[in-house]
């Protein structure tokens, strides 16, 4: 059975790992990874709860070269999680203006 993580936080707090995720999903390290990433968090950031705001967390903290290949269904070196962020992001189609 699935156990449901409950998280216990403020509008505050809540606001605060929103701005930290727009701002980390822009700024990478490399220009292709800040469009991707920022399209996608543009996209669904509102519509996340707080776990899949960690989730989303978690997903920016894999490097760039394994979070492109796992985007690409290329091989990546580390395991990634199987989560509805990480299925939401391979879903995700990113158009290049």
């Amino acid at each position: 059975m699935h156990q449901q993580l409950i998280y216990s936080i403020n509008d505050l707090q809540y606001r605060t790992i929103k701005k930290k995720i727009i701002y980390r999903s822009n700024y990478r390290g490399t220009k292709e990874m800040d469009k991707l990433l920022g399209a996608f968090t543009k996209k669904y950031i509102e519509s996340l709860n707080i776990k899949d705001l960690k989730d989303l967390e978690e997903l920016l903290d894999i490097d760039d070269s394994n979070l492109y290949n796992f985007y690409n269904d290329l091989h990546c070196e580390i395991k990634i999680k199987d989560s509805y962020i990480c299925k939401l992001f391979k879903k995700f189609k990113y158009n290049i203006d």
